[in-house]
């Protein structure tokens, strides 16, 4: 999951479109009606090269199996933000709806009101911890790219000595707790590294980038950051610029955005767990077309990720995320 601070424009009924295309969504009836041939996706944020990659896929998969289309997301990755687009998007009853939730536990009220209306309901990159309402979650394997990082961490590190601090951006958010967790167990395999544990930045990049400026501080033997996001790596790469320390402490991000691509060639992030948003955002409509078909859905499904480096970056472009579709 990839995740963007935006300006909120609204405060109460916020529907916003990350790329402007795809159907409009109007009256249709029943949610699981044959002739109902709507699909909405409510990714975790605006504006996001990530989800906008996801969206593309959607989009694809959704066009060639004749499905009407929309997109709409919060301005910030936040429940308060994300329920009233699930609420908007209940009254028109598409036939079945992708959704990102915000929040593992506080998005379980809005979805489930999607449930019982007869929409499909299938949970794109993050869950929640009620698996009772999602007929499918498709993410990536987010433990295992969290141990990927801690992985490629050590390489880098090349048998130095060092602490090594994980970002994270907000408690109760499956994916990057899962990042988290995966890089936590899989630092133990390297005694050179200590870690020093996880810091929350409430995915804002200024403060990511005031957190590794108070870890330098604390602790100078700083060998390597992991951030688990787009912004956290973003702002841990700007702190590291501020301090002189580019380079010199090992930056591992998590996502390719286009940012964080010209971060890797600059030599300013060493490394990239990337991940594959189209296809999340096609598996997750051949999961929903399948529970409106009434035929059968695969209720977890992992996708591959990829450490790129500077070095093997060209090779790996295919895994670049998409600004626009």
């Amino acid at each position: 999951m990839k995740i963007r601070s935006a300006v909120v424009v609204s405060a109460a009924l916020l529907l916003v479109s990350a790329c402007g295309g795809g159907g409009q969504i109007g009256d249709s009836g029943s949610g699981n009606s044959a002739a109902n041939k709507k699909l909405v996706l409510i990714p975790g944020i605006t504006a996001e090269p990530f989800y906008i990659s996801m969206q593309c896929g959607f989009e694809e998969a959704a066009k060639a199996a004749g499905y009407e289309f929309d997109t709409q997301a919060p301005a910030k990755f936040d429940a308060a933000q994300q329920t009233p687009i699930v609420t908007g998007i209940l009254a028109s009853k598409p036939a079945a709806v992708l959704i990102a939730p915000t929040d593992d536990k506080a998005m379980a009220g809005p979805m489930k009101q999607l449930k019982d209306a007869g929409i499909k309901v299938v949970e794109v990159d993050t869950k929640l911890q009620d698996t009772s309402i999602g007929v499918s979650s498709i993410s990536s394997n987010n433990e295992q790219g969290g141990k990927l990082a801690a992985e490629t961490l050590n390489k880098l590190a090349a048998g130095k000595s060092g602490s090594v601090l994980v970002l994270n951006t907000k408690a109760g958010t499956s994916t990057t707790d899962a990042r988290a967790k995966g890089f936590e167990d899989a630092i133990k395999a390297f005694p050179n590294l200590k870690y020093i544990g996880q810091q929350y930045t409430d995915n804002e990049p200024a403060t990511a980038a005031s957190k590794v400026t108070a870890t330098l501080a604390a602790n100078p033997d700083l060998i390597g950051v992991f951030a688990t996001n787009l912004n956290t790596g973003e702002g841990a790469a700007t702190g590291l610029r501020n301090a002189g320390k580019t380079g010199t402490v090992n930056l591992v991000g998590f996502d390719a955005s286009p940012n964080q691509v010209k971060d890797l060639q600059a030599g300013t992030v060493q490394a990239l767990i990337a991940q594959d948003p189209g296809t999340i955002g096609k598996q997750g409509v051949e999961q929903a077309l399948a529970a409106i078909d009434g035929k059968e859905t695969k209720r977890n499904i992992e996708t591959d990720l990829v450490a790129i480096t500077k070095d093997d970056a060209s090779a790996n472009s295919k895994y670049f995320y998409k600004q626009s579709c």
